[in-house]
C-alpha cells in the first residue's frame, strides 16, 4: 500500500499556533529546528546525518531560556524563522505522561467513560500519546505506577517534566508526519488534572497492551 503523503504545515499555521499557545493557554513556546529540502527529500536544519527527531528538536543549547509566554515575542520569533518547529517546555505550565498509542487510546476511552478530568492530548508521529497534566507529574510518575503494581519502564510509560519539552501541533517530524491533537486545547480543559487522577487507567492500559504484545510473541 502506498504511504500517505502528509503535506507540510503552512508557515502561517506554525506562527498562528505558537502565538495562540502563548496567548490563550499561557504556555511557554520555543522555536526549534525545521526541515530543509535536500536531494529530493528533507533533512533537519541541524545538519546532523541521522538526526533522531528531524525538524523537531531545540536549535540552540539555550533553548529553555529563549522560551517565551508572550504572544508578541512568539510572533517575532516565528516571523524570523517561519518554518521553525514549536516546542513546549515541560515542567512549567504542564508536564506530560507519554504512553504507547494503542494503550493511550484504550485508556482515553476508559477515562471518558469514567468522566475523569482530562487535559489536552497529543499524538506523535512515532505513535505515542502525550497526556497533559499539572507540573510535578514526571517526578511522581514512576512511584505512582510502582504502587499500582507495574514497572513504568517495562510498560512503556514515562513522565516528561522539568528540563524537557514536547513538540506541539502542527510540527512535522521528518517524513514520519505531524504531531496532532487527539484532544485539543479548549475552555473545557483549561484546568489540568493531577497525575494521580489518571495514572491508574494509564498504567492499566499500558500493562495490558504490553502483556498482549508479549503473548503474541510467545
Amino acid at each position: 500500500m502506498e504511504a500517505v503523503q502528509i503535506p507540510p504545515p503552512r508557515v502561517e499555521q506554525l506562527l498562528d499556533a505558537a502565538v495562540r499557545y502563548a496567548e490563550e493557554r499561557h504556555w511557554d513556546v520555543c522555536p526549534g529546528t525545521w526541515l530543509e529540502p535536500a536531494d529530493g527529500t528533507e533533512r533537519c536544519s541541524c545538519g546532523v546525518s541521522g538526526c533522531e527527531a528531524p525538524g523537531a528538536h531545540p536549535a540552540r543549547t539555550d533553548w529553555a531560556g529563549r522560551a517565551t509566554g508572550s504572544g508578541a515575542a512568539a510572533r517575532r520569533m516565528w516571523s524570523q524563522q517561519p518554518r521553525a518547529s514549536i516546542l513546549l517546555p515541560t515542567g512549567r505550565g504542564f508536564d506530560a505522561i507519554d504512553v504507547p498509542e494503542s494503550a493511550g487510546f484504550l485508556a482515553l476511552a476508559r477515562m471518558e467513560r469514567m468522566s475523569l478530568p482530562l487535559g489536552p492530548v497529543t499524538r506523535t508521529p512515532d505513535r505515542r500519546l502525550q497526556f497533559f497534566v499539572l507540573p510535578g507529574a514526571a517526578a511522581k510518575a514512576d512511584g505512582l505506577v510502582r504502587r499500582a503494581g507495574w514497572d513504568a519502564a517495562a510498560i512503556g510509560l514515562r513522565g516528561i517534566g522539568e528540563g524537557h519539552y514536547i513538540a506541539a501541533p502542527p510540527t512535522r517530524v521528518g517524513g514520519a508526519g505531524a504531531v496532532q491533537w487527539v484532544r485539543g486545547p479548549s475552555p473545557a480543559n483549561r484546568w489540568l488534572p493531577e497525575v494521580e487522577e489518571l495514572i491508574s487507567p494509564l498504567a492499566y492500559a499500558c500493562g495490558r497492551t504490553a502483556a498482549d504484545a508479549r503473548g503474541r510473541l510467545s
